[in-house]
């Protein structure tokens, strides 16, 4: 079924939609993808926050101009889809890789994130990067870190010297 020109530029509109808020994508190309993989493949996407779509790559290349995926999505070729999201990069990443190993039928082609296009390797190394939740829980504890020590060794001061009255009062030492 033939898809006709509007039918065309309301698809490109829609895309162009969801491509311009989206901060990284990741394009990909599969062979003999099941039903049930495709299915799995987008519950996947989802938990990870993203969102998942098979591309016609004229309409993908339209769609993408003035946005921040522009340059990935120009001269794509072969059977393609994209997987994108506005939220973490690395969780999509993480998703993504994880079911690959799983599904040999699909392979990355690129990758974007925050308009600077990556190649399939840097894709890979971005799925072993620790997500944003688990940057900022080390950040945190980073800076938390020193205040904890000082406030340990301020208490310290203070239970020491009860330790040694104490010790002092028991062994009779005050007793005049």
């Amino acid at each position: 079924m033939a898809l006709t020109k509007a039918k065309k530029a309301e698809k490109v509109e829609q895309l162009a939609k969801e491509l311009e808020g989206s901060t990284s994508a990741i394009v990909g190309t599969f062979a003999k993808l099941t039903v049930a993989q495709d299915f799995e493949l987008r519950k996947t996407v989802r938990a990870a926050g993203g969102r998942y779509r098979v591309l016609k790559n004229k309409l993908a290349a339209r769609a993408s101009k003035g946005s921040q995926i522009e340059a990935a999505l120009q001269g794509l070729k072969g059977v393609s889809s994209v997987a994108y999201t506005k939220g973490d990069p690395v969780a999509l990443a993480k998703a993504l890789s994880a079911w690959v190993e799983e599904n040999a039928q699909f392979t990355f082609k690129l990758g974007i994130v925050d308009g600077k296009v990556i190649n399939v390797d840097e894709v890979k190394a971005l799925a072993t990067m620790p997500g944003k939740e688990e940057i900022f829980a080390k950040l945190l504890f980073l800076i938390n870190s020193p205040a904890q020590r000082l406030a340990t060794v301020i208490n310290a001061t203070g239970r020491d010297l009860a330790v040694v009255l104490n010790q002092g009062v028991e062994k009779q030492k005050f007793a005049s």
